[in-house]
């Protein structure tokens, strides 16, 4: 495994692997975070993979200090171990797809040209991964969304997206986990809880989980959000 490894700050180094969303660098970037995490250093605070790098936040510390740091991380990068097959933790999110739970599903089809109910069945078709979570807390950013579905963004963001839309982006996919912002073409909603504090984790996903949708009708969606 080869690495650059950047201050950012006095209170982070960036492990900088690539520069392209790919699913083998991703695996890579969350090994690495792994293995660093796992090494207990003096003075990391925390440990954040994303699609091809990983940011160490550390407290802050004098010029020397940090370049120990960066010394110890850098042999973890030159021995680090291939990184290891895809989690085996499945975690299955229920979607309500489409009406009022999906209102871009049919812009979606138009744009892919297909039906709407090929679109819900390739997307709950796949598994996926959690490249890393982001934008907000206990947001994923999945990779393995079918190229047929791959869908630019909306050309005007919308300024309330509710808590749960399932939306794509691009060539991937996420999940807003509470009332945000947001510019991603929605075409469901899941009831379940992205992110709860009084949760441990309060993240439900974290980078490297494996996730699959499945499809639910609104009666289901209803019993499940109380």
């Amino acid at each position: 495994m080869t690495a650059s490894i950047e201050p950012l700050g006095d209170g982070a180094l960036l492990i900088q692997l690539g520069e392209r969303v790919d699913a083998q660098l991703n695996e890579q970037a969350i090994a690495l975070a792994a293995a660093v995490h796992a090494a207990q250093l003096p003075g990391v605070l925390d440990v954040a993979p994303a699609y091809a790098s990983v940011c160490v936040r550390h407290a802050p510390a004098p010029a020397d200090a940090r370049e120990r740091l960066a010394a110890t991380i850098r042999a973890l990068v030159e021995n680090a171990a291939p990184a290891a097959a895809a989690s085996s933790m499945l975690v299955e999110i229920p979607v309500c797809y489409g009406g009022e739970f999906g209102p871009d599903l049919d812009e979606v089809a138009r744009r892919t040209q297909l039906k709407p109910g090929d679109v819900i069945a390739r997307h709950a078709s796949v598994d996926y991964q959690v490249a890393m979570l982001g934008f907000a807390p206990g947001f994923p950013y999945l990779l393995g969304l079918p190229a047929a579905l791959h869908t630019p963004r909306r050309g005007n963001p919308r300024t309330h997206v509710p808590a749960g839309a399932v939306a794509i982006g691009g060539a991937q996919t996420g999940i807003y986990p509470r009332d945000l912002p947001g510019g991603w073409n929605i075409i469901g909603r899941t009831p379940l809880r992205l992110f709860d504090v009084g949760r441990e984790p309060p993240a439900l996903l974290a980078a490297g989980t494996r996730v699959r949708f499945r499809v639910i009708d609104a009666g289901e969606f209803a019993a499940r959000s109380r």
